[in-house]
């Protein structure tokens, strides 16, 4: 019997590891880039690395990134200069780009468009509102060299709070055991697959056993008053942010979809004079599909027409000898 339990064990053992084997020489998984906080208080990810981000239990979805020297997926650093034209689009997972190989970003692409201009991607998964003035505010030196600047804006995600701190739950994914378990590439296979999905779900419900979820039974009875009030608080924290930090109105544009921001936002934006630039008629005019087909991060032919749209904002807004 000992011998027998032995045996299992070892065969146990070679499985694993010729698994192990296999995710990494067909790269079935992709490599997590190191986050951390500079000295400016941004959260970005550890200058100079590389990889691939893999999606899908088939690699779905397969692209290099590359982060450059200011700690941003991009196929380009950033230099900005007074004598050259450049565009920063500031952003969350979208502008971030993992879903694409760096070189053919939206960045890229617009450059391809506009000859002659340089596009500087600040993407970071999870930025919001609060996140991206942040950022601008810390390395305004920066970005007052650069021309102009695209902020990208979701209503009902970015502006869930009135003021800038560390989210704690992002970097305790750098600490010591999540890392460890990171190299572990048949571990980070299997959760991406959703092995391990169901035994969280069941551990959940026996936890929360006899209790309704409040968060889902107030969005599903929510009412045009609660609703109203939320939008304001939304409302007031996007104004505590632009107190804080300022909001250069000629400088920047804030990109968004119509479609998904309500019109009390898009109202109190007209009427407060901030510019914006909506994707969403762009996107909805397309016979192909402009997103994924796992999720709703803009496909290669979605970023043509952003980068197209943006393109032609620019070609309208500015002197097309400044853009040539």
């Amino acid at each position: 019997m000992k011998q027998l339990f032995f045996k299992i064990a070892i065969y146990s053992f070679l499985i694993l590891v010729l698994l192990e084997g296999l995710i990494r020489v067909f790269h079935l998984t992709k490599d997590y880039p190191v986050r951390y906080v500079d000295r400016f208080g941004v959260e970005k990810w550890v200058p100079n690395q590389e990889g691939y981000s893999v999606t899908g239990i088939r690699r779905q979805n397969f692209s290099k990134y590359n982060i450059n020297n200011f700690g941003y997926n991009s196929y380009r650093e950033f230099k900005p200069t007074s004598d050259k034209f450049e565009i920063a689009l500031v952003g969350d997972s979208f502008v971030e780009g993992f879903h694409q190989h760096y070189y053919n970003s939206t960045g890229k692409k617009i450059e391809n468009l506009l000859h002659g201009i340089e596009v500087y991607e600040f993407g970071y998964a999870g930025y919001d509102f609060a996140d991206q003035l942040h950022l601008i505010h810390q390395y305004q030196s920066t970005f007052d060299l650069i021309d102009h600047v695209f902020i990208g804006l979701k209503f009902e995600n970015d502006l869930n709070r009135g003021e800038y701190n560390i989210v704690p739950d992002r970097i305790k994914l750098e600490s010591p055991m999540y890392r460890s378990l990171r190299k572990i590439k048949l571990l980070v296979y299997l959760q991406n697959i959703g092995a391990f999905s169901a035994a969280r779900e069941l551990t959940r419900s026996i936890l929360s056993f006899g209790q309704d979820d409040p968060d889902a039974a107030a969005i599903e009875t929510e009412s045009i008053e609660s609703k109203s009030q939320r939008y304001f608080g939304y409302i007031k924290n996007f104004e505590s942010l632009i107190n804080m930090y300022g909001y250069n109105k000629k400088h920047y544009t804030l990109l968004l979809s119509k479609e998904k921001t309500p019109t009390i936002f898009l109202k109190y934006l007209d009427r407060h004079g901030y510019t914006y630039l909506d994707f969403s008629e762009t996107l909805n005019q397309s016979v192909r599909p402009t997103t994924l087909i796992y999720d709703m991060h803009w496909n290669d032919h979605g970023r043509d027409l952003i980068a197209e749209l943006i393109s032609q904002y620019l070609q309208s807004e500015f002197n097309d000898n400044l853009l040539k």
